[in-house]
């Protein structure tokens, strides 16, 4: 059911709802917004692909632990009380983009918001699915993946715009990001204030036996289909600018949009339909997006690499909506915040260690070569796990 605001809180449900989806939204768009940027660092700062990657990748280091610590943490101490710091974490790590002038300030502004989303991610989502006005979980997962997904959509179209056609390309879309930071705020006052009597430990990432089976599959297909957006926000830009012969960062970024745009897409028109048949479904476009994005590469296509984009996006949405429901099904009441973080855990996995991968190996090859080997690579594996979990469901 859904947890209407106490006596004592501002505001009812319905505003702390809207608030967390706000507040999901601004923060996944800050970590995408220097996405269409690395490349122009790259240049500026002298980067070598292996450099931006582990500038990328990072986050991911410094988010596994704090999602590790914040899930069971939310659980115990309620949401509020975890995600005024998270905000301000991700401000910190703004402003310090804004001032970057070295592979060192990069470095701490990705670290600061991979502490920052850490801390947020399953927090968010699980708050979504208590705040849920009608207690409608199903509902409450689509707007998480849409926020999430929405925002790390908007990062790059808006830092894009900003970069190619304002003053400041390094600084405006950060001191954007710490405006809307600050509104983020405050719509966490309206969370209701909860009081448990359950007592937070440290302890390792565990999932109830109950829903093993379930998470372990949700879980592979995540991590592939993050696997893609990693390479797609860390070095496509740059393989957009290769296949256009120009340096244009407005689309770099709208090439990062438009697959995230295709995932948002795709996630709201199959709304309802079972979590199992969306992530084999899922995977079958993200195979073909790979399948393109290699010959894209072979062909020097911008069109084709466009349309790999655009059929890739569509199947991260899917897998994505379709594992994060079904682990929010799952998940007892409990232990929610502990659950999807974990789940998480695994999605951001994805999202950086292949990352690491393609970026050593485009410091030997270049970055056409090496992201069409990442897509031949990866293509099997799509096809493997629709065949795994079709034969679970027969």
């Amino acid at each position: 059911m859904a947890q209407p605001c106490s006596t004592s809180d501002a505001c009812g449900s319905r505003p702390a709802f809207w608030g967390a989806a706000y507040t999901l939204f601004v923060l996944l768009m800050g970590t995408s917004l220097a996405t269409p940027l690395y490349h122009a660092y790259a240049v500026e700062l002298g980067l070598s692909p292996l450099v931006v990657t582990l500038v990328f990748a990072v986050y991911v280091g410094a988010l596994v632990p704090s999602l590790l610590i914040a899930g069971p943490l939310s659980d115990t101490i309620g949401r509020r009380r975890i995600l005024w710091p998270a905000i301000v974490l991700a401000t910190l790590g703004a402003l310090c983009f804004a001032a970057a002038n070295s592979v060192t300030w990069l470095l701490l502004a990705r670290i600061l918001q991979g502490v920052a989303i850490g801390i947020a991610a399953g927090t968010l989502s699980a708050a979504l699915s208590e705040l849920e006005p009608q207690g409608d979980k199903r509902r409450a997962m689509l707007i998480s993946t849409v926020a999430s997904l929405g925002g790390l959509a908007a990062g790059p179209l808006v830092a894009g715009i900003l970069a190619q056609y304002a003053p400041a390309p390094f600084v405006l879309p950060f001191l954007l990001e710490a405006v809307l930071l600050g509104g983020a705020a405050a719509t966490i006052g309206c969370f209701p204030r909860v009081h448990s009597a359950k007592k937070w430990r440290l302890r390792r990432p565990s999932i109830p036996a109950s829903m093993r089976k379930e998470f372990a599959v949700s879980g592979k297909a995540n991590f592939t289909a993050f696997s893609v957006l990693g390479v797609f926000l860390s070095l496509v830009p740059t393989y957009v600018i290769d296949l256009s012969s120009r340096v244009n960062l407005a689309i770099a970024g709208a090439s990062v949009a438009l697959m995230l745009g295709c995932s948002l897409v795709a996630q709201i028109s199959t709304y309802g339909k079972q979590p199992s048949h969306l992530q084999r479904l899922g995977l079958v476009l993200l195979s073909g997006g790979l399948f393109l994005l290699a010959i894209a590469g072979a062909k020097a296509s911008l069109t084709l690499m466009l349309l790999a984009s655009a059929i890739a996006g569509s199947g991260h949405g899917m897998t994505f909506l379709g594992g994060l429901t079904e682990i929010n099904r799952l998940a007892p009441a409990d232990r929610r915040a502990d659950v999807l973080s974990s789940f998480y855990v695994l999605v951001y996995l994805g999202f950086g260690i292949p990352v690491l991968g393609v970026g050593l190996l485009a410091n030997v090859l270049g970055i056409l070569p090496s992201v069409q080997i990442f897509a031949v690579l990866l293509f099997p594996l799509c096809i493997l796990q629709v065949r795994s979990m079709s034969r679970r469901r027969s």
